[in-house]
């Protein structure tokens, strides 16, 4: 061997790997493979990071060939985890790409369980040895037979005591043995009798079918009425998914209050599916991770963080309420769960099923550009009909003074109770009173934080942000004249109707739904429990009563407001407000029942009231398009917002300045702003917008990196990017 051979020997250069962190960055680190590690891509990886240690993901990148050998940090552990899938890490590239937002970052929504990376824990039992040398007792003869079959028993499944167990060892008869991992999950059957489908619902379902036997990447939206029986038709092509063998995701906007569809679900599948959202316990979130990276999680049902867990073999993907606001995530990396539900599906080419009474009109513009399927169920399931909805005027029917329930509502109400059928009153506003005011000088209670007015929760006796979280004792006197009892509330919230609800109607058993009071599923599950038992008859809430309840003796429905989803110039004002308000008024009148909806206006010939009354979402929707198309507002063109903040207004300011000056000039693209935000302040940060709209064939996102590189912004200043904005605040 010549010693330039020998050189070349010595410093051999060791296999390089490179990882991707969860942190806020778009970078790579490339790492030394010690030899006798295996470490393909998706593998979880322990590495030093600085001072530290950090746990990362071999990511399907070359390293970087030109970094030296010496400057290479070698690999401490790979972890005992399932590798990352492949779909689920093109997913993660896809999401950074098009949110702009660093790769690491959303890494970490996909290692949202870091104790499911590390070894599990092995459980301890026994086992027999096959020695037969020492005395057996009765006791003991029963444990060697449930022993016989050579494997490792829990001491709890053998009917003996801990005494006769450690005599048993000591005599050499049973020894420890760890015990395989409890399945965490039951298989659902998908088998197992479901109801009995109506016609339209398997007309529906066969298409679902032959849609689930192709095996490939297709979208459909499954519309339907309210009670049509869409989850019972989703259900039957999750048993397709089931009996291929391969695990079905459904994301539903609120899970935590979804206590009505777990049991429909293990009705259908004589078990419940496996659950992911932010109630459960860091135990359950470690098992549940662990049983979806090995496939022991069938089906899983979560909210929308449920997109980035590490599927195996993904066969379904179902988006419920496909509508619902709540799938669009404001905080960290600002993505739309629906969205990103198709990507997913794309990324591991399996089929999407988008579910809503009232589509979004992005989901309808992609039907009728042949991107989406349309399925549709137009009528209730069992025969029921459609309730009947009627406009209140309250310019000619007015509550009382100091009231908010008119006359006719009010006769509705008590005319159910008469019956001994339930009614329900809707108000989409938590609290007392919105406001609070001194009636001596008008100042207004604000949250020192926030551009926002305190809400009274007067069973609590304080004043609350809903934005910050900021709470306040109510004061006994004004704090700027000093008037003591001058605060007074304006305007209603579901407290203040509870209240005049108990003096209208003395002898009705009352319930209040809002977060206020329905804090997680066990709370969810007790009220809809309360309702279903009859021992409930009027139920005032919020929106979480639009969430698809189902309650039999429920048959009238009053929206104490129906005006209040319309101000505030918002794009998708008048598409939420129906959204809503139809949501609601599907809960009137599911069984044998008819139901009724009283809808409060100050506005009945507002065109959304108009849509709501003569049940005619369709025409709604082709006036809405009208509006938006020409102007190219989504989903006839793309929006961006980019949100500026700093807890300094002058330094936000200038920043907001900056970019508006190096705003893009490009055919086809306007920007607007900058300008103060609706809610100029939130959290303490003062905060500038600006909204890029471009035609819907211009892809924004390299317009925006371009843009954002061309400036510097300082430290003390954040910029939130929001690619297809939902809110404008």
């Amino acid at each position: 061997m010549t010693p330039a051979v020998a050189k070349l020997i010595d410093v051999a250069e060791p296999l390089r790997v490179s990882v991707l962190l969860p942190l806020p960055l778009s970078s790579f680190y490339d790492y030394a493979l010690p030899e006798g590690f295996a470490a393909p891509p998706g593998s979880f990886v322990e590495v030093p990071l600085g001072g530290r240690q950090a746990i990362g993901v071999v990511w399907d990148r070359e390293p970087d060939s030109n970094l030296h050998p010496a400057r290479l940090k070698a690999v401490r552990a790979v972890l005992p985890a399932p590798p990352m899938p492949a779909a689920l890490r093109r997913f993660i590239e896809w999401v950074a790409a098009y949110t702009l937002s660093p790769a690491g970052a959303v890494l970490r929504m996909a290692m949202s369980a870091p104790a499911a990376l590390e070894t599990p824990a092995l459980r301890a039992g026994w086992r027999a040895t096959g020695q037969a040398n020492a005395r057996l007792t009765p006791e003991r003869a029963k444990v060697l037979a449930a022993l016989a079959d050579g494997a490792a028993h829990a001491a709890e499944n053998l009917a003996a005591s801990s005494a006769v167990l450690r005599g048993m060892a000591r005599a050499g008869l049973i020894e420890p043995a760890a015990l395989p991992p409890a399945p965490r999950f039951q298989r659902p059957d998908p088998d197992h009798p479901g109801p009995t489908l109506s016609t339209s619902q398997q007309s529906v379902t066969q298409q679902l079918h032959e849609t689930m036997t192709n095996c490939q990447f297709a979208v459909t939206l499954l519309r339907g009425v309210t009670g049509s029986g869409k989850t019972e038709v989703y259900l039957d092509a999750v048993a397709d998914c089931l009996r291929q063998g391969r695990q079905a995701l459904v994301l539903l906007p609120e899970i935590a209050l979804s206590s009505q569809w777990l049991d429909r679900f293990a009705a259908r599948f004589g078990t419940a599916p496996a659950l992911w959202h932010s109630e459960l316990s860091p135990a359950t979130r470690r098992d549940t991770w662990r049983a979806v990276a090995q496939g022991a999680a069938p089906v899983l049902v979560g909210a929308r963080s449920a997109l980035f867990l590490p599927f195996p073999d993904l066969g379904l993907v179902v988006v419920d309420e496909e509508h619902e606001s709540a799938f669009k995530q404001e905080d960290g990396v600002v993505y739309h769960a629906r969205d990103m539900a198709v990507v997913r599906a794309r990324m591991s080419n399996v089929p999407c099923v988008l579910v809503s009474a009232t589509p979004s009109l992005e989901t309808l513009a992609n039907v009728e550009a042949g991107r989406y399927r349309a399925l549709d169920l137009p009528t209730r399931h069992g025969g029921a009909s459609l309730p009947e909805v009627a406009l209140l005027d309250l310019r000619r029917d007015p509550p009382e003074r100091g009231r908010f329930l008119a006359p006719p509502l009010i006769t509705a109400i008590r005319e159910t109770l008469a019956r001994g059928e339930q009614a329900m009153l809707f108000l989409n506003r938590r609290g007392y009173a919105p406001l609070t005011l001194c009636r001596g000088c008008g100042h207004r209670m604000q949250c020192p934080n926030c551009t926002a007015w305190l809400v009274e929760h007067r069973a609590q006796r304080r004043l609350q942000c809903h934005h910050c979280g900021h709470a306040e004792p109510t004061p006994p006197k004004c704090p700027q004249c000093g008037a003591e009892h001058s605060l007074v509330p304006i305007g209603p919230g579901v407290e203040r109707v509870q209240e005049e609800a108990a003096l209208l109607f003395p002898e009705a058993r009352r319930l209040v739904m809002a977060s206020d009071t329905i804090p997680g599923p066990a709370a969810a599950a007790e009220a809809a429990r309360r309702i279903e038992e009859r021992e409930v008859d009027l139920v005032i809430g919020t929106q979480i009563v639009a969430k698809g309840w189902h309650f039999p003796g429920l048959t009238l429905v009053g929206v104490v407001d129906a005006d209040i989803g319309l101000s505030g110039g918002d794009l998708r004002a008048s598409e939420r407000t129906v959204q809503l308000l139809h949501q609601v008024a599907g809960r009137a009148g599911r069984a044998e029942a008819p139901g009724r909806v009283l809808l409060q206006t100050w506005s009945p010939e507002h065109p959304v009231m108009q849509a709501l009354a003569a049940n005619d979402l369709d025409g709604f929707v082709a006036a809405e398009k009208a509006a938006r198309a020409p102007d190219h507002w989504p989903p006839y063109g793309r929006l961006a917002a980019l949100i500026i903040s700093s807890e300094d207004a002058v330094a936000a300011s200038r920043a907001a300045r900056d970019l508006g000056l190096r705003a893009p000039d490009v055919a086809g693209v306007t920007v607007l702003g900058p300008a103060p935000a609706p809610m100029s302040m939130l959290r303490g940060r003062h905060r500038h917008r600006l909204l890029l709209k471009a035609e819907r064939g211009i892809a924004v996102q390299p317009l925006l990196r371009e843009w954002l590189a061309r400036v510097s912004l300082p430290n003390d200043v954040r910029l939130r990017v929001d690619v297809d904005p939902v809110s404008f605040l």
